[in-house]
């Protein structure tokens, strides 16, 4: 279908409730629903957005096209949850309503203030020549719920050097002062991020651009930036678009990634640090966001998803999900990625094998299913290379191994089930010099998280294997391993 702009662009005010309930109807008929992971309820999900502890709770908003699975004029979804694992869906956060969002609540983050949660986010709009211009504008949400627009923006021009590609606001509050960082263009069609100051989270100052030792050659647009200190050091999170493939790195259309160093010189603007890294090797992951919460936790989410894809559920009208919520952590100056504890909460019956796998596939004896986590230790091996198949059926499978020639974990769905974005490939690498290899895996309906001994490296990915392929097996190639392995069915699910 040939979505048009004006089909794009209608506003929920001209949407009866028939058609609502109709595409949610087509929506819960599609094979591939997660059972514990937050997805639209119809239409396209994108960026996180907002994500905050408030009141008790975690409040996750996301980037919401309710109509379909295409981009058009976005909202912002609420949920919230107590223990990160089961979400209450809230319905609409913010929508479109004034001159300074007609075109789509655009991406923005969340801060309490004073007893309430402060929403800072891009209003879109466009001109009759369809030209864009971004404002920054403010929501609160108070402790009821209710969520208030502030009637103009907090930051209405762009600043002169910068093109409109100017969005994504996140902000945070170090001693009495809001600090915000935007991502941005440069008239040059470079990718930067700039800085903005307040003292009331309403009148906001700029401050300049972030200073860092990526230069101007670094993509031509840095969206969704995100800042914070962890562990005494400064981490600048952002997506640059435009960076070209070389060797494993950057794969996708888009990327997502971070640089870390020392903590950010806000009297100069400046971010002295270490190289860039990919946050996630696998194949559907960008525009993570973080927050903090009470505990002093960390916590990363990231859309499970990428713009300018089609993927095989957009036939059911939705698409794309958000991943599940990651500790981070610093160790020898880079960020590891753990789940949250609470996702245990999850865990239902146990199952458990160890064996020696000799130049062989095994299928695990009570091992099977299309949702579950899995533990999984390789050690003691000689094997050239050796690794899982998961959602094994006829003709398919998802296979994560480890090649001890190269030193290199694997991701590959080339025989996952429906293909699609196969014009980005359909392995995905990174290099691991490690003795034992552990892979703990979240299997949803349709999706893949491998946290790669204890968070090291991660990889992300949607599959679409028909409903029967529900194997595990294991296997050694050129040698042997030592294979122990735990599965815990998933006992209650999200839908």
């Amino acid at each position: 279908m040939e979505w048009t702009k004006e089909q794009r662009y209608r506003s929920m005010d001209d949407v009866n409730e028939e058609e609502i309930q109709g595409l949610a109807k087509l929506v819960n008929q599609c094979p591939w629903r997660q059972a514990f992971h937050i997805q639209p309820v119809t239409g396209l999900l994108n960026d996180p957005n907002g994500f905050s502890y408030f009141n008790g709770e975690y409040h996750l908003f996301y980037q919401w096209f309710p109509l379909g699975p295409v981009h058009g004029l976005k909202h912002w979804y609420h949920t919230k949850s107590r223990d990160l694992v089961h979400w209450e869906e809230v319905g609409m956060g913010i929508a479109p309503s004034n001159e300074f969002d007609r075109h789509g609540v655009y991406s923005g983050s969340g801060i309490e203030h004073e007893g309430k949660l402060y929403l800072l986010y891009t209003g879109n709009t466009r001109d009759e020549q369809w030209h864009r211009h971004p404002y920054q504008c403010l929501a609160v949400m108070n402790p009821d719920g209710s969520i208030e627009k502030m009637d103009a923006p907090v930051i209405g021009e762009v600043p002169n050097g910068y093109t409109d590609h100017f969005r994504d606001p996140k902000v945070w509050k170090q001693g009495d002062s809001f600090f915000v960082v935007i991502g941005a263009q440069r008239e040059n069609e470079t990718g930067c991020v700039v800085l903005y100051h307040s003292s009331d989270l309403k009148n906001w100052h700029f401050a300049g651009e972030v200073k860092t030792g990526l230069g101007e050659d670094f993509g031509y647009m840095w969206e969704c930036p995100d800042y914070f200190e962890l562990d005494g050091q400064g981490v600048l999170l952002f997506s640059p678009q435009g960076l070209q493939v070389e060797g494993d790195h950057y794969q996708n259309i888009y990327q997502s990634g971070y640089v870390i160093g020392s903590p950010i010189d806000l009297e100069n603007n400046e971010l002295k640090h270490g190289a860039f890294h990919e946050l996630d090797r696998g194949f559907d992951f960008y525009a993570p966001q973080t927050t903090v919460d009470p505990e002093g936790r960390r916590i990363l989410v990231g859309w499970m998803g990428l713009p300018e894809i089609d993927y095989p559920t957009d036939i059911n009208g939705w698409a794309h999900c958000l991943t599940l919520p990651r500790e981070l952590s610093v160790r020898e100056g880079k960020l590891i990625q753990q789940p949250v504890t609470e996702l245990e909460l999850l865990r239902g019956k146990k199952v458990e094998n160890s064996q020696t796998v000799v130049n062989e596939h095994v299928a695990l004896k009570d091992f099977e299913g299309g949702m579950y986590e899995l533990l999984v230790d390789f050690s003691d091996f000689t094997a050239e290379e050796f690794g899982l198949e998961l959602r094994v059926g006829e003709d398919e499978k998802t296979v994560i191994k480890y090649d001890a020639v190269e030193n290199k974990v694997v991701f590959d769905r080339t025989q996952s089930g429906e293909a699609f974005a196969e014009e980005f490939g359909t392995v995905r690498k990174c290099t691991l010099d490690a003795e034992t290899i552990s892979f703990r895996i979240f299997v949803d309906v349709s999706s893949v998280e491998v946290f790669v001994n204890d968070g090291e490296e991660v990889f992300t990915g949607r599959i679409f294997p028909s409903e029967n392929s529900n194997g595990i097996r294991v296997f050694a190639r050129g040698g042997q391993t030592k294979v122990t392995a735990v599965k815990w069915e998933i006992k209650e699910g999200q839908r």
